[in-house]
């Protein structure tokens, strides 16, 4: 379990790093990229190590039903990504649709792992999320999306997302953990 909370420290820690000390950050410069990369693709690696290794107590499984609403809010939260690199319609509506992407992925993953490691890794996530739309919204409170929305720009954003959501579900499933019940 120390390797996956490490993790979501270090995961959390380069990600802030730019709200809590943005002077520090601007003092970096372009140099700080690297590190800022180095730190995120380790803390990767240890909640990827760590959740596969830790062990906790067990308080509700897979159900039919939050089998199906997991599937969904996780097809949600990658159109959501899809969607923020693609100024799609809902990014004029929706101001942090990538973090929302990680909240709902997170939620979705609760619903149907009950235990202890799963708290930890999406718990630690979604706290995490939320905890950037907060430093965001409190340093730059203007948000003026004005965007021109192609329909091609859509119809990439939803068959990226319909492909991206297959690969996802076939590593699941490769991993041995069937997404579809």
């Amino acid at each position: 379990m120390i390797l996956l909370v490490l993790g979501l420290l270090l995961w959390s820690g380069a990600h802030l790093f730019k709200r809590v000390a943005p002077e520090a950050r601007a003092r970096m410069g372009e140099r700080g990229k690297g590190p800022i990369a180095l730190a995120l693709v380790l803390s990767i690696v240890l909640m990827v190590i760590g959740y596969r290794g830790a062990e906790g107590a067990f308080f509700w499984g897979r159900h039919p039903a939050t089998t199906g609403i997991n599937n969904l809010l996780v097809l949600f939260a990658f159109y959501l990504f899809a969607a923020s690199g693609m100024k799609t319609g809902i990014t004029r509506r929706l101001r942090h649709p990538q973090l929302t992407a990680v909240i709902l992925w997170s939620v979705a993953h609760l619903l149907v792992n009950g235990d202890v490691p799963s708290f930890v890794l999406f718990g630690g996530l979604l706290a995490w999320a939320v905890a950037e739309i907060v430093l965001i919204n409190r340093q730059e409170r203007v948000w003026t999306p004005a965007h021109p929305v192609p329909v091609a720009k859509e119809i990439q954003a939803v068959v990226g997302t319909l492909i991206v959501f297959g690969v996802a579900a076939a590593i699941h499933i490769w991993l041995g953990y069937n997404p579809f019940g």
